[in-house]
């Protein structure tokens, strides 16, 4: 039996959980499922452009499982972006750790630098779902 996955610390979830090709309805496309650690992977290293050994201290697992998130993770991409499918981000083994994706959600959802808690989710326009985060 193989080794359970720790709990991978992530900052939140997306701003939209999934991106499809426009103009071609969902039930058309093969889809392919990104767990929320494999995101947070990209948007630290990617987006943020920290180095692996920060990214993964903040993630709280090691830098070579780190590589392997994000090696995953731009393999999933790359699929979906090439072969015109549908990416559905969700799952893993994670706990969220405080805030959005990134400070422009932050502050949308009116959360900067207070700590919050997960209660539920509501709707926004054009199908992104965001997060209601308490205070």
């Amino acid at each position: 039996m193989p080794r359970p996955y720790c709990c991978r610390r992530i900052a939140g979830r997306p701003a939209a959980s999934i991106f499809k090709p426009i103009g071609v309805p969902m039930r058309m496309l093969d889809e392919i499922v990104m767990t929320l650690d494999e995101f947070e992977a990209i948007r630290l290293a990617d987006l943020d452009g920290l180095y692996q050994e920060s990214a993964a201290a903040q993630m709280g697992v090691s830098r070579p499982t780190f590589s392997r998130i994000t090696a995953s993770a731009h393999r999933k991409v790359a699929d979906a972006l090439v072969h015109g499918k549908a990416l559905r981000i969700e799952g893993g083994p994670v706990l969220v750790a405080g805030h959005r994706c990134c400070r422009q959600h932050d502050t949308q959802a009116g959360i900067v630098g207070q700590p919050q808690t997960r209660t539920g989710a509501s709707h926004t326009g054009a199908g992104i779902t965001k997060e209601r985060i308490a205070t």
